[in-house]
This record gives C-alpha cells, structure tokens and sequence, in this order.
C-alpha cells in the first residue's frame, strides 16, 4: 500500500529527490517572465502558394506535416508551415519539471531544428483565414493560398481571466506558480520544496484545457514530496482527514463535479483522495489570487468562497487563439469546427484540424494526435485525389496521470469516456490500478520518443512505428 511505501524514491529520480529532501527548504532563481516566442524581424508583404499550408508547429502541427510528407505525394515546399515560436516544447514534460524530476530545457528544441528542409517554414503569425478564398493572412503581412488547409494553432493560455495571477506568477516571492508555461514550471517544485507548514491549493478550472489530469498529476507529486520529508501525514485507515501530526494540509479546487472525466479513472482518483486525506473542493472555480488568498466561484448563485493558502497551484483558464472564430472558421466555443470522426471541416471541405484548437469532443492530449494525425493526413491527401473520405477518429486520447514518484495510473479511453486501453486488452491488467511500470513510460519513453518520432511522423501512440 502507499502508506507504507519507504522514503526512497522509485526509478531514476530517487538520488535528486533526495539530496534536495535533504536540503530541505532550497532557495532558486526567480522565473523567467511569460512570453518564449522570440520576435520576428518585419518582412516585406509578399504572396505565395502552397498546396497544403499548416497553421501550427506543435505536437499536432509538426505530425502532420512530416507525414503528409512521407505519403510521397508532395514536392519539396508544396507543404507551408505557419508558426511564429522559436522553441518548441515537450509541454507534457512539464509536470516532470513540477515534480523535480526533470528540467525544463532539456525538454524543448529549436522549431527550425524540427522542419523537415522540404518544408516552408513562415515564422509569422495568422491574423486571419479567408476560407472562400483559400487563403491565410499572416501578421507579417504576407499572404498565403492554398489547396487544403491544416489548423492547428493549439491552446491560447488566458492568465488575464483570473484576476492576479498574471501579477502573482511573476512574482518571484509569491507561493503561486503553474506548471502550463515554461517560464514558472520550475518555480512549481521550488515552492513545493520552500514549503513546511500550511494549507497548499491545487486548483483545475471549469472549461476545456490541456491534458485534464495535469492539474493533479503536480498535486500527488508534491504531497508524496511532503510525506517523504515527513511534513505530511495520511489520515488513519477509515478517515478522510487529514493526520494530526500533518504540518500541511492539501487541497484540490476543481471546477468540475469529479476527480476526472471518465468514470472508471475518476472512481480510482476518488479512492485516492480519501485515502490520502486529500479535500476535495468540488465545482470550485479559481477567479482571483489576492495575496494569500484564493476567491473561487460557485455554480447556480451560490456565493464565491475565498480561501487562504501558503501554496498555490493554478491552472490558467485556456481557449482558442481568437483568428478562429474571427475567421468563421469556428463553431460557437470558437474552435475548429470539423467532423468529430474524418476531421474535415462541416462548412469548408478543403479545410481541417487536429489538436487541442479542433472542435473534437475528447481530452486535448499529445496522444490524442497519435492518432488523430495519420485520419486527417488519410482524408486529405484522398481530397486532393477527388475523394471522399474513408478514415474515422475514435476519440482515442490518453493520460498517464502520475500519482506518486514511482507509479502511474494509465487512463486510455475513447468517445464517450469509454476506456480503450493497450495494456488491458493485451495483458490484461486493469490500467486504473497506478504501477510502476506506466511511471517509466511517462517519465523517461514518452519523452524520447516524442522528438525521436512523434513530431517526425514516425509514431502512432498504440499502434507503434507507423510508416
């Protein structure tokens, strides 16, 4: 049980864990402020054409591009690239970076360094698509055709919606942090290991946003930090509090009604917060950070309740980069507006998406697009050939949702919330139990094989190697 797991850490992380347990509280260098885009030098106006143009060089971008290459079908610059980012980062890294067990620069890459030379790179970003024309407008004033077009901008991260946080993050003597920027993922563990006493928060807004389980993979990191230093203590066998001998007390504010959105994983997670006398704070939206204190809003009227922390974990409100819905290419929430299941677009057919700025009904994960990508780079080569598509998206989507160092809970599941898990139908074993096992695809595989493959093309999540 993980009541009486040892102090020693599991897997590679155990020797820098504990020397910094050892050195317990640590002070580090103050944050980096919020932008990692460098700016773009201004070019003149200039037009060209592409056959296919991609907005987006991130996890969704970058696959699909290298794989529309590797069909064969397209020469070199027949396939245009947009995205103003200097770097690009292994954003599901950054919860690692949260818990100690990585660092942040050796989770990104230069986005030149990632383009396949037969690519038309345009760092600039899109001011807005003119879909009856087929064409995409960039900031820098030029101005793009083409015959298909790929969206797939990502998330836009909306610190200003929580009044204070912008202002708290920077801070670099404030105890709130977040791990969804790479600029404050470090600050994350510093404040974990500055802490010894108090009420630590972690907190998940209603509304769509990155990896959902994000939010309390940062949370179990750190009060397994805290057991282990011996400032936390889990309630006795059939209490939901908290020990008396606990120095801090642990939190998780979520907008939503559960622990998580599917049922099986969410009733594991619920299991786990009882038994570690974590309180749930449920259908508890963040809207401002004053200070040492955090006001959250209730549904239905309820009044808001404001709450004092020594510890903040925020996850920023998320949506849309605003050109989508600018450019009528959105549905009502402002994202992508396509076919739940051939990715195409329902009003525009030579337009589409993937990724977290697509309009599908499923969690926006790195490993949603493994399997995404290769149905969108089927349907739209077919497209060009003059036909219709044959390839459909199940939904597939993943989250390796650490629960502890050493072990983590697999959730592998579909539209609808139903679970399709690898492990489980091949070996049987049930994937809402953590183990150590998954902790080491998380923590050292997914990485590697990200840059390795995935952004070449090259990975299909499940189904492997993919040609």
């Amino acid at each position: 049980m993980w009541r009486q797991q040892g102090k020693q850490l599991a897997g590679n992380s155990s020797s820098s864990i504990t020397r910094r347990l050892a050195s317990h509280p640590s002070s580090r260098p103050a944050p980096r402020r919020l932008a990692t885009a460098s700016p773009v030098a201004p070019v003149a106006p200039a037009s060209s054409s592409h056959r296919v143009v991609v907005v987006g060089a991130g996890t969704a971008g970058l696959s699909i591009s290298h794989q529309l290459l590797r069909t064969g079908k397209f020469g070199e610059r027949d396939v245009a690239v947009v995205d103003p980012s200097t770097w690009h980062h292994y954003q599901p890294g950054w919860t690692l970076v949260g818990g100690g067990l990585k660092s942040k620069e050796e989770l990104r890459r230069k986005t030149d360094d990632l383009m396949d030379p037969r690519l038309r790179l345009y760092k600039s970003g899109v001011a807005r698509v003119v879909p009856g024309e087929s064409s995409v407008a960039l900031r820098d004033g030029t101005t793009l055709s083409y015959e298909q077009l790929v969206v797939a901008p990502g998330l836009r991260i909306d610190y200003g919606a929580i009044d204070g946080l912008a202002e708290a993050l920077r801070d670099p003597d404030s105890a709130v942090s977040t791990v969804y920027s790479y600029d404050t993922c470090d600050k994350a563990f510093r404040t974990v290991e500055n802490l010894s006493s108090g009420t630590a928060i972690f907190t998940q807004p209603a509304g769509v946003i990155k990896c959902a389980g994000a939010p309390q993979k940062v949370m179990w990191l750190a009060l397994d930090y805290w057991r282990r230093a011996g400032l936390y203590s889990c309630p006795p066998e059939g209490s939901a509090k908290p020990a008396a001998a606990s120095k801090i007390h642990v939190s998780f504010a979520t907008g939503l009604p559960a622990m998580f959105a599917v049922p099986k994983y969410a009733a594991s997670l619920e299991e786990l917060r009882v038994e570690r006398g974590v309180e749930g704070l449920f259908q508890h939206d963040l809207v401002a950070v004053k200070g040492n204190e955090a006001t959250f809003a209730r549904p239905d009227g309820a009044a808001s309740v404001t709450r004092h922390f020594d510890l903040l974990h925020v996850t920023p409100k998320m949506g849309p980069p605003g050109f989508i819905r600018e450019s009528s290419i959105g549905n009502d929430a402002g994202y992508v507006d396509v076919d739940d299941h051939t990715l195409r677009h329902k009003t525009f057919p030579n337009i589409w998406s993937a990724g977290d700025a697509s309009s599908l009904p499923t969690s926006k994960t790195a490993a949603a697009v493994t399997a995404e990508a290769p149905v969108l780079v089927r349907n739209l080569t077919r497209a060009l050939d003059g036909l219709g598509p044959d390839a459909s998206y199940d939904g597939y989507t993943s989250c390796p949702l650490l629960t502890e160092y050493g072990k983590v809970l697999l959730a592998e599941f579909k539209y609808g919330g139903e679970p399709k898990e690898t492990f489980g139908s091949w070996l049987g074993i049930d994937q809402a139990v953590p183990r150590h096992a998954f902790y080491h695809l998380k923590k050292d595989f997914f990485p590697w094989v990200y840059y390795a493959s995935l952004v070449k093309g090259t990975w299909g999540g499940p189904k492997g190697w993919i040609n």
